[in-house]
């Protein structure tokens, strides 16, 4: 417009300064509005998404169970779980974008300036590569191929173990990475499936082998125990790096809350029979092993460490 309207100069100042007007008001109002009144953050979508892209991991494995060994719970009509570990394989494109933005974010909510968005592209990196390993292993649940019965039945219970505790130390990591605290609970779950495994391997080596034809029949199921022994590794390498994300992001720790009108009194006590006479007594001795303990207020109580004779 300003060079169109080159032939009235005497107005060409006036209508420039109008133009830049209009675009310095106009950048400011999206400004205002997209951080005041409706913000949208990268750095946020891309904790969310992180979050989320484990749950759809967690889902998958809780219900694998079910419906590779046909167990009852998981083998039902909705198995729409089974497909949300696909939204994580092409995840890779969207959480590099929203890190180089989320970069240039001041700090705001719970994140502060410098927060460590470069840990998140570690994490689902990791993630990705949970979710290829499901892919393989979702090729064995429509297979075709018939594993023997007696082979299914020794490694069901170890299989469905271990994809039950990677779902929920997944879940752990995911409801940890949402609330910003520090994923101790997941550890179990880990720790479950590491056991887990070794169950896993006692039943394989337990296996006997007769001829070259049964050996081909047991591939597949070995294959899919094979793939969730990997994936507990995963599972594990996940959990080390959103453990390292809350040491870099000062995730908060939880801690259990006692009420302070009914304190926890933890005591140890020891019974000693003694026999008097005819009659038999029995010698309670109560030791105090919690601190600020107070003693009973009843001048008729027997006090700490005094045995109580009955």
């Amino acid at each position: 417009m300003v060079s169109v309207s080159g032939y009235r100069v005497e107005e060409l100042v006036v209508l420039a300064s109008q133009r830049l007007s209009t675009i310095l008001v106009g950048a400011a109002i999206c400004i205002v509005v997209s951080i005041c009144i409706c913000p949208v953050w990268a750095g946020e979508n891309l904790h969310n998404s992180a979050a989320s892209n484990m749950e759809n991991l967690a889902s998958y494995l809780e219900g694998f169970g079910g419906e590779y060994f046909q167990s009852g719970e998981g083998s039902n009509s909705d198995r729409s779980f089974l497909e949300g570990y696909k939204k994580v394989l092409n995840s890779k494109p969207t959480e590099d974008t929203m890190a180089n933005l989320a970069r240039w974010e001041p700090g705001h909510g719970r994140f502060g300036f410098r927060h460590p968005w470069k840990q998140y592209l570690k994490i689902g990196a990791l993630s990705r590569q949970c979710a290829y390993q499901i892919e393989i292993l979702n090729g064995y649940i429509n297979s075709d191929s018939q594993v023997p019965l007696e082979f299914r039945c020794k490694i069901q219970e170890s299989c469905t173990q271990i994809s039950a505790e990677c779902g929920k130390a997944l879940k752990s990591l995911a409801s940890a990475i949402k609330t910003m605290t520090i994923p101790s609970s997941a550890n179990v779950h880990v720790e479950n499936s590491k056991t887990a495994v070794k169950d896993l391997q006692i039943s394989l080596k337990a296996v006997s082998l007769e001829h070259d034809q049964e050996l081909l029949a047991i591939l597949p199921g070995a294959t899919v125990a094979s793939i969730l022994v990997e994936i507990v590794i995963s599972v594990e390498k996940i959990s080390e790096s959103v453990h390292e994300l809350s040491n870099l992001a000062h995730f908060k720790s939880v801690e259990p809350t006692v009420s302070p009108e009914k304190p926890q009194l933890l005591h140890r006590g020891a019974i000693n029979p003694v026999l008097d006479g005819d009659s038999d007594h029995v010698v309670i001795t109560i030791h105090e092993t919690s601190t600020g303990l107070q003693e009973n207020e009843n001048p008729k109580a027997p006090k700490i460490g005094q045995p109580v004779e009955l």
